[in-house]
């Protein structure tokens, strides 16, 4: 780690994370009372036993690390398993000084009967909302010493599912047996759209923002145009989980078909040679261009690092990771998790693997805190979220001057 930056810098800072997974972060003795109570199988119910055979520190491939999620949903069925999952992951962040957090789930694989999509988004936002509520009347708040907690939710569409996912999945397969499969799931795109809207219009909802989810081989984010057209008019920012299995032209698509505000991974930003379309005949140039597009416009770009050594066989450790070229070429990148549990991790370590494997500086740590804050989907105005975005750098500059400059 870079000798100005200590760990206990980092664990001090304000922090954000724009890209973590509910249903990938729960706590694992949370996960085992609630299977025990739903009745949900788990390979061990013993916490050492879950990280031995489920939630790894090193996975084979993206099958295997998906394979817990399995398990998570399982669990989270009803308002009041939801409501909790929701309620830890927002303590859980506090105890680390994250002080901005943009939950994302895909609500269509918790419906059920009686279990509607406006009531799973409720039982999120009960959860988070009680979080802030008990953080924000403590007297460093109050007093200006400490930052207050603020949330969004994002939804996430599938880019594929199958009808044994959820029950909301069986039953749209059955309504629609005669469709195509791509019907079917930018049929479901749109409903998600449609209903995160409403919610937000009726019911004053902080959904923040829409997210495409899945594998992107073979199913391309065109194909739910009409979703991410429905929240664009509506005034939802996007973001779009693209170039994380896949090459730079997934990326493209993410901008000019879904608006993207952000981009999830986007770890092969770079990699000219995935590119596949005959019309591009010039790579590299398509890449930079590409590259200063997304740089001038400060589309922001949610940095997963363990998730992505777990999952990307070509990223070989943190030193080789795109990051590295991204903050040479000027990109606005924040640090996230994706998975807390399945990744086993939490802002303040990723933040300490990029500084001991990258070449992070002072100014360089301050950008991506700054772009954690700068490129959030902040539910209030734009003059709120100015003011709360000038509240974290001051806080952070304090804390620069209190315990480096020391």
């Amino acid at each position: 780690m870079n000798d100005r930056i200590t760990p206990a810098f980092l664990a001090r800072i304000p922090k954000t994370d724009l890209h973590v997974h509910l249903d990938g972060s729960l706590r694992i003795p949370t996960l085992i009372e609630l299977a025990k109570e739903a009745k949900v199988d788990l390979p061990s119910y013993e916490e050492s036993g879950l990280r031995e055979i489920v939630f790894k520190e090193n996975y084979k491939d993206l099958p295997e690390y998906l394979a817990g999620f399995a398990y998570t949903c399982a669990v989270m069925q009803t308002p009041e398993n939801v409501e909790r999952v929701a309620y830890e992951i927002a303590i859980d962040n506090l105890e680390e000084n994250v002080r901005y957090l943009e939950v994302r789930f895909g609500p269509q694989l918790h419906i059920r009967e009686g279990f509607t999509m406006r009531e799973v988004l409720l039982a999120v936002h009960r959860g988070l909302n009680r979080a802030k509520r008990e953080h924000n009347v403590k007297a460093e708040v109050q007093s200006g010493a400490d930052l207050p907690f603020e949330y969004g939710i994002i939804v996430c569409a599938l880019r594929w599912f199958n009808a044994h996912m959820s029950s909301y999945y069986h039953d749209l397969f059955h309504v629609m047996k005669y469709a195509r499969p791509k019907t079917v799931f930018a049929t479901a795109s749109l409903e998600l759209a449609r209903a995160s809207v409403a919610l937000r219009d009726r019911e004053g909802l902080p959904i923040v923002g829409f997210d495409l989810a899945g594998a992107e081989s073979g199913n391309p984010a065109v194909d739910h145009e009409e979703a991410f057209q429905y929240a664009h008019r509506n005034f939802i920012k996007k973001t779009v989980h693209a170039g994380e299995a896949y090459g730079p032209e997934s990326i493209f698509q993410a901008l000019t078909d879904c608006h993207a505000n952000r981009i999830g991974h986007g770890t092969f930003l770079f990699a000219a040679e995935r590119i596949v379309s005959p019309d591009v005949k010039d790579r590299e140039a398509y890449v930079e261009q590409l590259v200063n597009y997304i740089a001038s416009q400060r589309i922001s770009v949610e940095i997963n690092l363990t998730s992505n050594l777990q999952t990307l066989p070509e990223i070989e450790d943190v030193a080789s990771h795109p990051l590295r070229l991204m903050m040479e070429h000027g990109l606005s990148a924040s640090i996230c998790t994706d998975n807390r549990l399945v990744s086993n991790t939490t802002v303040t370590r990723e933040l300490a693997l990029a500084c001991e494997h990258l070449p992070i500086d002072r100014k360089r740590l301050r950008n991506l805190i700054v772009a954690g804050f700068k490129g959030s989907f902040f539910p209030g105005s734009y003059t709120e979220k100015r003011h709360y975005v000038r509240q974290a750098i001051n806080f952070y500059e304090s804390l620069e001057r209190e315990m480096l400059d020391a």
